[in-house]
């Protein structure tokens, strides 16, 4: 019930927002993010005042398509085309306009630094020869790269929200949302399975760095440091290409590590949740907290943790920011989706079978009907919050004892895991906080507990085996128990 009054309060409001609220407010950021469990204090922000400053960008983007597949005559419409807002607020009404202008927005947001005008960059994007090998969407566009009129012209850009939130499904439609999966080939020039041109820019806060100053910034605890981190601090750029997860749906997010990294979450069930990221970092009170934290990753991310500051004082400066409305609109349209159900779900008297098992072994005490979750948070094995914690009503007394290392080892270390929707589970690649476990299957096989088991997902650099510990829950039903079960999981 509390869920569900949460969830009226949330939009009960909303149906009549016609303006975008201010996203960036003091008062909102100061019990916002959770306290680092090594340290007791939660991270810093930037101000508001500090965040206004920087102008703000809404610049629509359009498609690019494979040269066989362009519109005719679309190349030269697009010369044409003046700069346009993505989101235009002055045309929205209702909440279905902002949910309408959310799709579009998270759809078509890019990444501000990768814009580029290079003539050779942009002959190369209409070069059939690039698209040899890429996956293209059913009317031949690209999933993630961009064309945008800027007032210098057209430019080639990548998308932000969906490389990494988008699914590309086989037939060539898109889970959008859902965590990318790897691609159904490679291309043959070495390209990216996904993008024609290779843009990739360097943050320019980190500009006058090397390498491994640069890598320490975005992942050292100066707290509690890594050896394994620590060594790496003079590397080339060669050697800490080689720290990358190298699996697509996860992540070498700022503020992880490399021994500890994300997994890339679904965002079609934020709704059933009550924090973001996988160790609760900051709180979801609705749709203004998704967009708040858009913008943080984006770049409004001083990277202070009390006396800790991992910029120095000309580093510490927000690159670019997008426009409330821009963030807000994609905030009301996740906060819009449901996962959707898998399209050939088991025979529903397998599924039945499955769900008695699901409640007989209580897998429905903490993964509670219809959401299949209780929205609260688990402890990472070796943390005890203190009795003043500000969630201490959202705390399940209780550690499924996963690997603690991104809750307790990283700047991400909350201390807690999040107890996950199972909402969707079909469609998703690797599962647990961390990636490793690949499949339903390997989630309940106790050989993974085992030294020599080898993860079906992520691994760690240079690991080839290891066990994969905790959440005990199902590995010790029969081959027919777990069957059904997953059969019962995966129609969710």
């Amino acid at each position: 019930m509390r869920n569900v009054l949460l969830f009226i309060a949330f939009w009960l409001p909303i149906s009549a927002q016609t303006k975008a609220p201010k996203i960036w407010e003091d008062k909102a950021l100061e019990d916002w993010a959770t306290p680092i469990a090594a340290l007791g204090v939660r991270p810093g922000h930037f101000t508001a005042a500090e965040y206004y400053a920087v102008p703000a960008d809404n610049l629509k983007t359009y498609p690019i398509y494979r040269p066989d597949k362009e519109p005719p005559g679309y190349w030269e419409w697009l010369q044409k085309q003046k700069p346009l807002p993505l989101v235009d607020a002055n045309a929205i009404r209702s909440r279905e306009d902002w949910i309408r202008a959310g799709e579009e927005a998270f759809r078509g947001l890019d990444v501000v630094r990768f814009r580029t005008g290079d003539p050779e960059k942009i002959r190369k994007a209409r070069d059939p020869k690039s698209f040899e090998g890429v996956w293209t969407q059913r009317d031949g566009s690209l999933k993630y790269q961009r064309w945008v009129v800027t007032p210098a012209g057209v430019q080639l850009t990548m998308a932000g929200c969906v490389a990494c939130h988008s699914r590309a499904m086989v037939d060539g439609t898109v889970l959008w949302a859902a965590p990318q999966v790897p691609p159904q080939a490679t291309p043959p020039h070495g390209n990216h399975p996904y993008n024609a041109v290779n843009i990739f820019a360097e943050s320019s806060i980190f500009r006058n760095d090397s390498p491994g100053v640069r890598f320490w910034r975005q992942f050292a605890t100066p707290w509690d440091p890594d050896p394994r981190l620590e060594r790496f601090l003079h590397a080339t750029e060669a050697e800490l290409r080689l720290l990358q997860t190298g699996i697509f749906g996860m992540a070498l997010r700022t503020h992880a590590s490399p021994f500890a990294p994300t997994k890339i979450p679904d965002l079609r069930n934020l709704k059933d949740s009550r924090y973001l990221a996988a160790t609760a970092t900051h709180r979801l009170r609705g749709p203004e907290d998704v967009a708040r934290y858009a913008a943080f990753i984006s770049g409004a991310d001083p990277m202070e943790f009390g006396s800790y500051k991992m910029l120095e004082t000309e580093q510490r400066r927000l690159p670019d920011r997008y426009a409330d409305e821009v963030l807000y609109a994609i905030g009301m349209y996740l906060m819009s989706l449901d996962p959707p159900k898998k399209p050939d779900p088991a025979p529903a008297a397998l599924v039945a079978r499955g769900q008695e098992i699901f409640v007989r072994e209580t897998c429905v005490n903490c993964h509670v009907p219809p959401n299949y979750t209780r929205a609260k948070l688990t402890l990472a094995q070796g943390f005890t919050p203190p009795a003043d914690h500000p969630y201490k009503s959202d705390i399940v007394n209780i550690s499924v004892e996963t690997d603690p290392a991104l809750a307790m080892k990283t700047r991400k270390g909350t201390g807690f895991y999040k107890i996950p929707s199972l909402r969707g589970l079909w469609y998703r690649t690797l599962l647990l906080h961390d990636g490793s476990v690949a499949s339903l299957e390997e989630m309940f096989d106790p050989n993974r507990l085992k030294p020599d088991h080898v993860p079906g997902g992520w691994k760690g650099p240079g690991v080839t085996k290891r066990a994969i510990p905790g959440h005990p829950f199902g590995l010790n039903l029969s081959a027919d128990e777990k069957s059904v079960l997953i059969a019962f999981l995966r129609s969710l």
